[in-house]
């Protein structure tokens, strides 16, 4: 069950009665991001290949592959079954995996896994549910990107980087059509984020290296030039720009990328 306790002031009532989904919301950032909205009024439905978290209760879950097309249809018929549509739709599914050499190394599948999953999750599910919030004449999209696309690492991340890169310019070009429709679309790209995946990360470093946790996240840190505020952000602190974007004191908010980084990135 959901517990109640969160790290910042909520209105119990700020999206009630709006239908929302949020991809890839069993875990990290997705998983806060359910919360938030639950907390908040909502009905929220969520996505994961993998099985339901026991301290997780949204109000739907349907399990399926985002990365693949019949995953993303599977999530799209189950929706409109249920709901008939949504209000907010958050596309935050996404990842990549490390491996041994830089771009030489990915092989033309691997690129389209990551393409599809980065990139064509939620171009499908942007394409099943915009038109008819634009029907509607409201609704909001949110894309979680990645500080990635303004930071490529020179090795296989480089295809993740790249999915992310082109997730901004079809985020960009998705919210020029939208808007006149009263259709929002906005991406957030966070830097380093401690998540539950990104602990385990700081604790496999720790055990390979021989160093303790706080050394293999300073490891991280350094990788990425640096974190002037001085500690990685927490997925709450996405989740509640992510909230902001979805409500209606960002009216005038639309087309644009939020880089969430505690300033890693020098400049935009």
């Amino acid at each position: 069950m959901m517990t109640t306790d969160y790290p910042f002031a909520i209105s119990g009532d700020e999206f009630k009665g709006k239908r929302v989904l949020v991809t890839g919301g069993t875990k990290g950032m997705g998983a806060a991001t359910v919360r938030r909205f639950q907390l908040s009024g909502a009905v929220v439905a969520t996505t994961a290949r993998s099985d339901l978290p026991r301290e997780l209760a949204p109000d739907l879950f349907i399990q399926a592959d985002l990365g693949t097309a019949a995953g993303a249809q599977k999530v799209v018929d189950r929706i409109k079954q249920e709901w008939d549509g949504l209000d907010i739709l958050v596309d935050n599914v996404g990842g990549g995996e490390t491996k041994p050499g830089g771009f030489e190394a990915l092989s033309d599948e691997e690129w389209l896994g990551v393409l599809n999953l980065n990139l064509l999750a939620a171009v499908r599910l942007d394409r099943a549910f915009v038109p008819g919030m634009m029907a509607r004449g409201s609704g909001v999209v949110v894309h979680i990107s990645s500080v990635s696309h303004l930071l490529p690492f020179p090795n296989s991340m480089i295809a993740y980087a790249a999915a992310k890169a082109a997730l901004r310019t079809y985020s960009k070009g998705l919210s020029k059509s939208a808007a006149a429709r009263g259709v929002r679309v906005a991406m957030i790209s966070p830097g380093f984020i401690e998540t539950s995946g990104a602990h385990g990360m700081i604790m496999e470093i720790a055990q390979i290296e021989g160093i303790d946790e706080d050394a293999a996240r300073q490891r991280i840190v350094d990788m990425l030039g640096g974190i002037p505020l001085g500690r990685p952000g927490r997925p709450e602190e996405v989740t509640e720009l992510v909230a902001f974007l979805a409500s209606d004191r960002a009216a005038f908010i639309t087309g644009t990328d939020y880089v969430l980084d505690g300033g890693t990135i020098p400049t935009v």
